[in-house]
């Protein structure tokens, strides 16, 4: 139930720290809306006789945007981003990282990181792609990437603002998207751990998870020879025949899964609308939709109607109570 998911900004902020801390890395789903958020939030599988869960939700800009009917190019501002945040927010408690896009330029980006932070949120990811960015999974699109000075004094500005040291700006890494390679990722990644970000995605739409895993195993020597080791971030949703554990056992630290929700939402509405259009009736969309009462126990119409009756009867019982107190005279006389 939604109103039962309650949690203080400072604790939800410091989780994902603290869940990568405690486990070694973090599980994350993506989330679009306050419903979509309840369904990372209530998700639980057995797993070897063990109960798994996810530890935090993604925020994605491709998703906020493709509810909106609007293609990912910086479109939706950050205002109507906020606004999706929140509602996620305000009905789960698994700590949340968002999609920043490019972080705008340095000045926006301060008020960015102040605004997420304030908010609780755990974690922000940035692209250094120009902006305005296209999105990475588009093969049409062009990819230019960003200055990496220009990139890492956005990173400098976001960090002289953060109050919190569990707040995290991660740095997403778009060498592999742009067809810069593995070298020009490398030295980025460099560029911007000098910077003083707290982790790195590397970002990839190769349908084989090679180009990844090269730079993790590059990556290790990189940061001993640093002398700091940012957490390591992937979004595995072309290369997805590699599992969570696989890339965990390769030093990922933080694993994305960032659109499935909306897709596979998505995929069943069509279904749905094309279903009723050749059926000319509902019935036959019955298996692909959950009952109407599942759908009130989620969002906590069940607890309203509870505690309806419940306050209806304290009601009947105070009444009963005065009607007494209001009899007993008579029945003294």
């Amino acid at each position: 139930m939604s109103i039962e998911n309650r949690i203080t900004p400072l604790k939800r902020l410091s989780g994902l720290r603290e869940c990568i801390s405690r486990n070694g890395f973090a599980r994350i789903l993506e989330a679009h809306s306050g419903l979509s958020g309840l369904v990372v939030e209530n998700a639980r599988a057995e797993v070897n006789g063990r109960v798994i869960e996810y530890d935090g939700i993604w925020e994605s800009s491709l998703t906020d945007s493709a509810t909106k009917g609007l293609p990912d190019a910086s479109i939706v501002g950050n205002d109507s981003r906020a606004h999706t945040i929140d509602e996620i927010l305000n009905v789960t408690t698994k700590p949340i990282i968002v999609d920043g896009d490019t972080g705008g330029e340095a000045s926006q980006f301060e008020y960015m990181v102040k605004n997420l932070e304030r908010l609780g949120v755990s974690a922000i990811i940035i692209e250094d792609k120009v902006f305005p960015k296209r999105n990475s999974l588009d093969g049409s699109a062009r990819q230019d990437l960003e200055d990496p000075v220009v990139f890492s004094e956005r990173i400098r500005a976001g960090k002289e603002v953060v109050i919190n040291d569990d707040f995290m700006i991660i740095a997403r890494l778009e060498s592999l998207i742009a067809g810069a390679g593995l070298a020009d990722a490398l030295d980025r990644a460099e560029q911007y751990i000098h910077a003083g970000v707290d982790g790195i995605m590397i970002h990839s739409s190769d349908k084989r998870p090679d180009d990844i895993l090269a730079f993790a195993e590059a990556y290790k020597p990189l940061c001993q020879r640093l002398g700091r080791r940012p957490v390591l971030v992937c979004v595995p949703t072309t290369y997805n025949t590699i599992t969570d554990a696989q890339l965990v056992d390769c030093g990922f630290n933080i694993i994305i899964h960032a659109n499935h929700l909306l897709r596979s939402a998505y995929k069943a509405m069509n279904q749905a609308a094309m279903a009723i259009l050749e059926s000319g009736r509902s019935l036959e969309v019955d298996p692909l939709c959950a009952p109407v009462a599942e759908i009130f126990v989620t969002v906590g119409a069940d607890r309203i109607n509870r505690k309806d009756r419940e306050r209806a009867d304290s009601r009947r019982l105070i009444e009963s109570e005065r009607n007494g107190a209001a009899a007993a005279p008579g029945q003294r006389r």
